[in-house]
């Protein structure tokens, strides 16, 4: 059974319960599928839109530190602060988590090298479908239509509500400006299968991160403690990334769509 949630933990699309193993890490490790690997050198400005505080790290933590160390600008846009992860906690409050998340993402960032604060939009935890065309037009206003900006979305069909109306926003917007989208698969991993014919493999390119980008990743990863530990022994405040779900988010590589 999926119960209903608002952030990245269970939500209500049907498809994602972390409290379910979904599909485990071995068994994409197992799939034989060869992944193209992504061209930066066009790239000059990498503008990553996260719909939620951790979403860049996880999907492309590793990418954007090694666009940062080759000297492409990188800049970090939230459209959500995060505060809903947690409804019903008998801990923290709404406005507790959002500070709290918002020390944890600069922390992680800082783990990947890249001296930044995220830009904050400020949409509703859960709310950004019903504020798809503000937030298409937020972007809009925002992104940059110089040659060589990418801007990098979560996947279309991620399937959970806020990455994909982020998604549509992003996509229109970069559609608009005519730069490059780049999409970021999260959940995905979480309930599709190897060679899963609603996944767009045919756009798929891996990043390989190495060695020290890869122990980046899992440092950066480690700062989220409020989503990757129990805030407390009440159900409200269960862990929303459990180690089933981040095994298959630190890989030594990451997945782009373009």
């Amino acid at each position: 059974m999926v119960a209903n949630s608002t952030d990245t933990g269970t939500i209500d699309t049907g498809k994602i319960d972390t409290e379910e193993l979904g599909t485990p890490e071995s068994e994409w490790a197992c799939w034989d599928h060869v992944y193209p690997a992504l061209d930066l050198s066009r790239c000059r400005e990498m503008i990553v839109v996260a719909p939620h505080p951790d979403d860049e790290v996880l999907g492309v933590g590793g990418l954007m530190a090694m666009a940062a160390a080759t000297g492409i600008t990188v800049t970090v846009l939230a459209v959500t602060d995060g505060g809903a992860s947690h409804p019903g906690s008998p801990t923290v409050t709404p406005d507790q988590l959002v500070a709290e998340r918002s020390r944890e993402t600069r922390r992680a960032l800082s783990q990947l090298g890249l001296d930044l604060d995220p830009i904050r939009l400020g949409f509703g935890d859960g709310e950004v479908s019903a504020h798809e065309e503000e937030l298409t037009h937020a972007l809009t206003e925002f992104l940059s239509n110089e040659p060589g900006t990418w801007c990098l979305l979560p996947w279309r069909g991620d399937g959970h509500p806020d990455h994909e109306a982020t998604a549509r926003a992003c996509l229109t917007a970069s559609e608009r400006l005519g730069i490059t989208a780049v999409e970021y698969p999260v959940w995905m991993w979480h309930w599709a299968r190897p060679g899963d014919s609603s996944v767009p493999w045919d756009r798929a390119f891996a990043v390989e991160l190495g060695s020290d980008v890869t122990e980046a990743k899992r440092r950066a990863a480690a700062q989220f403690v409020t989503q990757t530990t129990a805030l407390s022994s009440d159900p409200a405040d269960r862990r929303v990334l459990p180690p089933h779900v981040l095994e298959r988010l630190l890989r030594p590589y990451e997945v782009v769509f373009a």
